[in-house]
């Protein structure tokens, strides 16, 4: 189990080799073809929150939602890239993108994240969290979507589906109002890949396989999406 560490130097080493372990199993795993059948998608991967806004922290590790994000995001893009696909990343560093942390960061921040994304004029939007919840008990990825928007709405549900028979879960995607699934006219969806409130669950986020399965279910989930549309 990876426990990633405070300090900066320690967590962009671990940052690195997770990058790098996705890789070496995805290529012995043969998890997936390595034709470039992506070669003409854009897929965005937007890690949330970052710098000051460190998001949820867990129950026992204390690990931070940022950092999870952060790791999960570049291991999902290593698959995209590896089918050919061009992979554009919100954020590539533990920094937030809101510049000084005065007053309305978050704004510059979410402002910041709209611009790439426009600017990439992506196939498809993934938006990586983790979850948190007053009971600890509940776990599991959960996948959400803009509320109306039915091709991000097929795009959830094929996901959690996949999601769902990995991890022998019974969740069922959600629509709601999210700034990150409006930003373009693109199927755009937000993925929690599970809850840092279930201590469980907390330490199984921060294994290397099992973070391999969750994203390489979910890169299959799209995958199903774009060639069955």
């Amino acid at each position: 189990m990876i426990i990633l560490g405070k300090k900066t130097v320690a967590l962009v080493l671990v940052f690195v080799i997770l990058a790098q372990i996705c890789l070496l199993i995805t290529v012995s795993y043969g998890a997936f073809p390595t034709e470039q059948i992506l070669k003409n998608f854009v897929i965005v991967i937007d890690a949330g929150h970052g710098g000051v806004d460190g998001g949820v922290v867990g129950v026992k590790t204390k690990v931070k939602e940022s950092d999870l994000n952060l790791v999960y995001a570049q291991c999902l893009g290593s698959m995209f890239a590896r089918v050919g696909a061009e992979v554009v990343y919100t954020r590539k560093t533990q920094d937030g993108l809101y510049g000084l942390a005065t007053k309305g960061f978050k704004r510059r921040d979410m402002e910041k994240r709209k611009a790439i994304i426009q600017s990439a004029k992506p196939t498809i939007v993934l938006s990586v969290h983790m979850n948190k919840f007053a009971l600890a008990k509940r776990q599991g990825p959960q996948v959400f979507f803009q509320k109306g928007d039915e091709e991000s709405a097929k795009l959830a549900s094929i996901i959690q589906k996949f999601l769902n028979n990995f991890t022998q879960n019974s969740h069922s995607h959600l629509s709601g109002d999210f700034f990150i699934c409006r930003c373009i006219d693109a199927p755009s969806i937000i993925v929690e890949f599970g809850f840092l409130s279930n201590p469980e669950e907390e330490e199984k986020l921060q294994e290397e396989q099992y973070m391999f399965d969750l994203c390489n279910q979910t890169f299959y989930g799209v995958m199903t999406y774009l060639y069955s549309t």
